[in-house]
């Protein structure tokens, strides 16, 4: 087993959809990738937050057994973040934006830090992830994720980033905007020829396609009767993608088959529950009860 640093926000969300409204709960794209990872790996979590962040939310992360070392806490506000899902669930409608102190974020890595094997890189500047990549030397494995502000706005950075990555996470409508490209399996194939070994376009509710020149799988969305919030199901995926990859310490075709399914599981429990309530009240048995559910439908 191999650990995994996770790099991006830990966030204050607030969030509206048809389940109701949750006002400044834990959120964060690292926090979500970190706690789904943490069910199959040690996860070193590298963020900011401001002093108004609750302890009581350092402590639920902190309760998944992920190091905080990289935490760090400064003076001001900790980044917020509200959006609604009222009219569309699967699309999530920015209310307010508050950057706070992660608008000067300069990841530095405690000791130890720099030999992790497995990187996950959450969605932030394009040039702030090439910044941080320069710190790595040798074979890693390391994962990106972005969205569509940085496509529009650092076009050329992002690119530049997806490059030095081994594999590159984004949703269908990011894939799209990205490659320019209408067609789902045109837009894979091009974010292939970007540099990165591999590719997962995520499609929600319509699950996810693995992408490699060597071959592409697809994983149908495990079926729930009901979404109360799907901020973070993507950093989730992520973490589960990773997660298990850095427990098994093997990267084939097989393992990566494997991922996309445990992937697909964790997600499937973020959207249940407002934050990452869901995942205070579940086991690793609840998990591969689902996993086992998805691979009797894929039958790998």
């Amino acid at each position: 087993m191999e650990q995994i640093l996770a790099i991006g926000s830990v966030a204050l969300d607030t969030i509206t959809s048809p389940a109701g409204h949750s006002k400044e709960i834990l959120g964060g794209s690292a926090t979500y990738f970190s706690i789904s990872a943490s069910f199959f790996s040690h996860v070193n979590l590298v963020a900011t937050v401001g002093k108004d962040f609750p302890e009581k939310h350092r402590k639920t992360i902190e309760s998944f057994g992920i190091d905080l070392s990289g935490l760090e806490v400064k003076e001001g506000k900790t980044f917020r973040w509200e959006g609604s899902y009222v009219q569309d669930l699967n699309c999530a409608q920015t209310i307010n934006t508050q950057l706070n102190v992660f608008a000067e974020f300069k990841p530095c890595l405690p000791r130890g830090y720099e030999k992790s094997k497995y990187i996950f890189l959450a969605n932030i500047d394009p040039d702030l992830q090439a910044f941080i990549l320069k710190r790595f030397s040798g074979k890693r494995f390391i994962g990106c994720d972005s969205m569509n502000h940085w496509i529009k706005n650092k076009n050329k950075a992002l690119k530049n980033t997806i490059s030095k990555t081994s594999i590159i996470f984004l949703n269908d409508m990011e894939a799209k905007m990205l490659s320019g490209e209408s067609n789902i399996l045109k837009a894979g194939k091009y974010l292939l020829s970007l540099g990165p070994e591999f590719a997962v376009v995520k499609r929600g509710e319509y699950g996810a396609i693995l992408f490699s020149k060597k071959f592409i799988f697809m994983a149908p969305a495990y079926l729930l009767e009901e979404v109360k919030d799907p901020t973070g199901a993507g950093d989730t995926f992520a973490g589960g993608f990773m997660g298990h990859l850095a427990k098994i310490d093997k990267i084939n075709q097989g393992t990566l088959k494997n991922a996309l399914l445990w992937g697909t599981t964790m997600a499937s429990f973020t959207v249940e529950d407002f934050s990452v309530n869901r995942f205070l009240k579940i086991t690793k048995k609840d998990i591969n009860k689902r996993y086992e559910d998805l691979n009797k439908i894929i039958g790998l």
